[in-house]
């Protein structure tokens, strides 16, 4: 597999992965609408200094993404920026060959290039797979967001 930046003419294929994760992860939230979803300003990603949106290629498909983002840490912290990750989409054929830590290899990568030293990504709380794909690049748990709907 190769990995390389993203380009415009990924767009297509990029918003098929975003529908692709949208779909999983509505088993983990149920408070995502049915239709009309979407997480990602991929075209500002693309074009954007601040941030890298790579793809993963194999025998000339789109296989795999995630993109990174300069982002201002929180005041509380000592380091003054993280590496935000997300969108890690790998394709059904490709999971279990150690395409997401890759993925995540080149992210910081690109990060460390540009001084930062922190990297941080979501995950649902009961997305094992991904929890222990993240683990495996070297990730740990320190914080966790609760919800309570407040129905009248």
């Amino acid at each position: 597999m190769r990995i390389r930046p993203a380009t415009h003419a990924d767009l297509p294929t990029l918003r098929r992965f975003e529908q692709e994760l949208i779909a999983v992860e509505r088993a983990f939230d149920a408070d995502l609408r049915p239709t009309d979803v979407t997480y990602y300003d991929l075209e500002g990603l693309i074009a954007s200094d601040e941030s890298l949106l790579i793809v993963g290629e194999s025998s000339g498909d789109l296989v795999a993404s995630g993109y990174v983002q300069i982002r201002e840490a929180k005041p509380i912290y000592h380091h003054r920026h993280i590496a935000y990750i997300g969108f890690l989409y790998v394709a059904p054929v490709m999971r279990g060959q150690g395409v997401v830590q890759r993925l995540i290899e080149a992210l910081c990568a690109w990060a460390r290039e540009r001084g930062v030293r922190h990297a941080e990504l979501g995950v649902y709380a009961d997305n094992t797979a991904a929890i222990a794909a993240y683990e495996r690049a070297g990730f740990s748990a320190i914080s966790t967001t609760m919800v309570l709907p407040l129905e009248p």
